[in-house]
């Protein structure tokens, strides 16, 4: 009954930019949370950026002053910009909500497919 839905991913080279997007949609009341995470082939999924209602927003140390979360509450959406990637960066890219449906029940678990970010010259 809800949905996240990942877009953006894709091959940069070293030192640019890509933004993705999450939308999230079903039997949505209130979007309490979004965040990315990522995993890189033989890592721990770990977490990139959240941003929680009133605009609080917390980073890894390693994306700090490069990557950017912001939400559109209206379109249910967030949103990931991604400046001066390193190779580092490549792994899958997963969204996470933390939603309250309108029946009242609130889960923090909803993720969506993932979207590969490859950061190669």
């Amino acid at each position: 009954q809800v949905q996240l839905v990942e877009s953006g991913g894709g091959l940069v080279q070293p030192g640019r930019s890509l933004r993705l997007s999450c939308e999230a949609s079903g039997s949505i009341f209130r979007i309490n949370a979004m965040g990315w995470y990522r995993q890189a082939p033989g890592k721990q999924r770990e977490l990139v950026a959240r941003i929680i209602n009133g605009g609080n927003t917390n980073y890894a140390d390693s994306v700090k002053g490069r990557f950017t979360i912001s939400r559109d509450n209206a379109k249910k959406t967030a949103y990931l910009q991604m400046n001066s990637l390193k190779p580092e960066d490549t792994a899958v890219y997963y969204c996470n909500a933390d939603l309250t449906r309108f029946d009242g029940s609130r889960f923090d678990d909803y993720w969506g497919q993932g979207t590969q970010v490859t950061v190669s010259s």
